[in-house]
């Protein structure tokens, strides 16, 4: 399909709307240095004990996050399954709210398709043929709808909350 925008690799076209973009987001007071550090992390929030959820967010990259986010020496939350959807649509969300440069490239896109391209995952991604899910591409044209309708003062109340702050 002509008017899809597939994207993969932080460094190719499109690569910000990767989760392994360096584009550093704050939620709950704490800074994440990519939306895949925090994603990987939310998957032991549950654990009394926090230090495995920071071991995740200061991996040194966000692969290494992604590595110990499949570590399962520690269980997942029992709700995963049924939140991890609106764990990515929070933090996708705020990586494009608190780095407007990011949005402008993503609400220059219109209304085009937006697809993960590669055989290596099929929920996140499509697959590498077109059947999967490619639910990261549901979820940043969500995003793009959404913040192409907010202002300025929405915009800026969701970042303050999302980091424990106020406006004002």
């Amino acid at each position: 399909m002509k008017d899809n925008i597939n994207f993969y690799r932080q460094g190719d076209a499109y690569g910000e709307f990767s989760n392994f973009y360096y584009a550093p987001i704050t939620i709950g007071g704490l800074e994440w240095p990519t939306t895949e550090h925090y994603f990987q992390a939310q998957k032991f929030a549950h654990l009394e004990d926090k230090q495995y959820v920071e071991l995740v967010r200061i991996a040194k990259t966000p692969s290494d996050a992604a590595k110990l986010g499949r570590n399962r020496s520690f269980p997942l939350r029992p709700d995963w399954e049924e939140i991890k959807d609106d764990v990515m649509h929070d933090c996708v969300l705020q990586k494009f709210l608190q780095h407007p440069n990011l949005a402008e490239v993503l609400k220059g896109t219109g209304d085009r398709y937006l697809n993960e391209h590669t055989r290596n995952d099929r929920y996140w991604a499509d697959g590498g043929d077109g059947t999967g899910k490619n639910m990261l591409g549901v979820v940043l044209m969500a995003t793009r709808a959404k913040i192409a309708k907010m202002t300025p003062e929405q915009i800026a109340e969701e970042v303050a909350k999302a980091r424990g702050t106020t406006v004002g």
